[in-house]
This record gives C-alpha cells, sequence and structure tokens, in this order.
C-alpha cells in the first residue's frame, strides 16, 4: 500500500476518498449519492437490464451528467459475458449447518470450474438485501442463498432480474424463486413421537426464534404429535445463548411440572442445551430425556450419544447449486420456481432412553 509523503497514516487510495468530486474521477458511488438512490439503481439504469422507472431513471442521468461520470467501459464490454462466479449468502458461518451447507456449495461450482463469494447475513434483512446488491453489482452468474427472517426477507425477483437464484434450507415469499427444504415438520412429529413410546408425557421444546421458518415448522411438527397423544406443550423460543438458556432449562426443571424430555429446535439450541444439563447435573435419559434436529459430528461422541433428526446438510446444498447451474445453461427465469422437498432420517442413540449400542438409522 503506498502512502502520502509526509502522512505514513494515510494511503493514496483513502486521500482519494476524501477529495471532493471535483478534483478526482468520479464512482458510481457518487453518482448514487448524488441521485439519492442506491449503486445498484445506477447499474441498472446504465445496463437497461431492469426496469427502472423514470423519474429515478431521469434523477440518475441528471447526476451522471453534473459528475461527468463516465463507466468503466471495459467491464461493461465484458458484461454479456459470464463471469464464472457465483454468490452465496448464509445466515452465519459459525453454526456447523450453514458450514456444511457452503462446503457442498463451494465443492458443486469448483465441479462447474466456478469460484464462490461467500458472504453472511447475520439473520438482518436489510443486511441480505445489501449483500446482494453488492453480489449483482460483481456480476456474479447466479446465487444461492439461505434467506433470513421469511415474512421479513426482502429478496425477490425483481431485486435478481435476470440472474438465476435458489433458495434453500428456508423458503422466500416470491414463488418465482427456486427453493430446496427438508422434511421439518415430519422430522419433528416422529422424533417426538418416540418419546411419547418412550412413555413421556411432558415434552419441551426449546428453540430459537419462532420468525425462523425452519424453527417454526419444527414447532408445528412437534406441536402435532403433542396435540393428537393429548398432552399439554411446552415450547420455549428464546434461547439464543448459553446463559439464557441456562436459565430457561434451569426454571423448567424446578417446576412442578417438569419436562422429562426435550426437543431441541436446531444445532445451536442443542449446544446450549447439552452445556446447561452438564452445568446442572441432569443425567440424561434418566433425568431428562434429550433428543435434537440435525445431527452434528460430535452427537455419536456425547454422554450418552445423541438421538437426532438428520437433515441432509450437505444434499441440500449440493441439490440447490446443481439446480442453479440448470438455470444458469438453459438461461432460464421460471414464473413458478421449483419446490424440492428432501427427506430426514431419525437417528437413535442413547440419549432418548433407546438401549442400542450402535445407531439404528430410521428412515
Amino acid at each position: 500500500m503506498s502512502e502520502v509523503p509526509g502522512n505514513p497514516h494515510v494511503s493514496k487510495a483513502k486521500l482519494r476518498e476524501r477529495m471532493p468530486v471535483a478534483h478526482r474521477k468520479p464512482t458510481m458511488s457518487d453518482v448514487a449519492r448524488l441521485a439519492g438512490v442506491g449503486t445498484m439503481t445506477v447499474s441498472r439504469v446504465l445496463s437497461g437490464t431492469v426496469r427502472v422507472s423514470a423519474e429515478t431513471t431521469q434523477r440518475v442521468l441528471t447526476a451522471i451528467e453534473q459528475l461527468k461520470y463516465r463507466p468503466n467501459e471495459l467491464a461493461r464490454a465484458f458484461r454479456g459475458q459470464r463471469s464464472h462466479s457465483i454468490g452465496l449468502i448464509i445466515p452465519y458461518l459459525y453454526d456447523p449447518f450453514f458450514a456444511n451447507c457452503a462446503q457442498a456449495v463451494t465443492a458443486v461450482a469448483k465441479e462447474h470450474g466456478y469460484s464462490v463469494i461467500i458472504t453472511t447475513s447475520d439473520e438482518d434483512p436489510d443486511t441480505e438485501y445489501a449483500e446482494a446488491e453488492h453480489m449483482l453489482e460483481r456480476h456474479v452468474d447466479g446465487m444461492v442463498v439461505i434467506p433470513s427472517r421469511f415474512r421479513q426477507t426482502r429478496l425477490s425477483r425483481a431485486l435478481f432480474g435476470k440472474t438465476p437464484v435458489v433458495a434453500f434450507d428456508r423458503p422466500v415469499p416470491d414463488p418465482s424463486l427456486d427453493v430446496v427444504l427438508v422434511q421439518n415438520t415430519a422430522g419433528a412429529r416422529r422424533i417426538v413421537e418416540h418419546l411419547i413410546e418412550h412413555g413421556h408425557k411432558r415434552i419441551a421444546y426449546m428453540g430459537l426464534s419462532r420468525t425462523l421458518f425452519t424453527i417454526n415448522t419444527r414447532f408445528l411438527g412437534y406441536r402435532r404429535a403433542m396435540q393428537v397423544a393429548g398432552l399439554a406443550e411446552d415450547a420455549t423460543f428464546d434461547c439464543n445463548s448459553e446463559e439464557v438458556t441456562l436459565g430457561i432449562l434451569k426454571e423448567k426443571l424446578s417446576g412442578k411440572d417438569a419436562p422429562t424430555a426435550i426437543l431441541t429446535s436446531n444445532t445451536l439450541a442443542t449446544r446450549y442445551v447439552l452445556s446447561s444439563i452438564a452445568h446442572l447435573g441432569v443425567k440424561v435419559p434418566n433425568d431428562l430425556a434429550f433428543t435434537g434436529f440435525d445431527d452434528f459430528d460430535l452427537a455419536e461422541f456425547t454422554s450418552p450419544p445423541l438421538t437426532v433428526v438428520r437433515q441432509p446438510a450437505q444434499e441440500m446444498g449440493r441439490v440447490a447449486t446443481s439446480l442453479l447451474f440448470d438455470r444458469i445453461a438453459r438461461g432460464e427465469i421460471p414464473q413458478t420456481g421449483n419446490r424440492i422437498v428432501l427427506p430426514i432420517e431419525i437417528v437413535l442413540r442413547r440419549s432418548c432412553g433407546c438401549k442400542h449400542k450402535t445407531p439404528v438409522v430410521i428412515s
């Protein structure tokens, strides 16, 4: 990085950013700022690939003229060709499930000779939208996305235009986008039915926010199993940290109608509950039967080994990315997207009360 003479802490690039537009070459960001729009809107006006209102178009064109902005002609010349890159937006990377999904996406991309640009939304719809815009500005050939909160996500065909997009793990409200899901409701219902077969009548569901599609659909499976059995539900949706989960579980177990079994909503909730159980000295499955939704590498090595609903994370990532490349190859933008639902498996170990020495897998 070259430095400004006399000030080793300021790079030339930083100095250019601070210079008035009149003394440096204007950028697309300068145009967007003057026109009062986003850079994606400026890009759309320049490319003409997505319709922009006449009033907004005029504001952008006026800003371009005032600033004497000239787009990078070389970049525009290549715009009609493929970049051989795709974008991937996931909620975060510290959950092993999302990391496994990302690994599958990159593996399929490499098979097609493509690179992957990965970013996270942190479950924030505005961040997600901005990151999608940044991906499109880099002219990715397509995108795969694990959307943020279902009723809050702003992802839609209007944003992506002619760029193919596939959502997976969670859907988006726009029915024109392809989506790949798993049997969330059926999986949760089957594992709760298994706990009921063990004689449990007070079964708690502990999870993250119900505004997340997967957490809510798994809760619906739990609720259905409890209703059919004539049992009262006991659900909590605030298990967002180890400290909070410990307080919730401690309160539950000290009540007169303490649960005798638990189903956690996903890997993070499972991790928090496992930590709380160890802290409280609860013995599984004698004091409390424990099951979780989603398998993970160490589930077989917990004490006792953990009974789980196993969802095909790698397969879901592969199917979604393969579908994306099919769309790219065909140049298709469907009016109604595909909806693919993959099956789950129940992996019976010993935390639920089973006595199996080795795991038993039920398809």
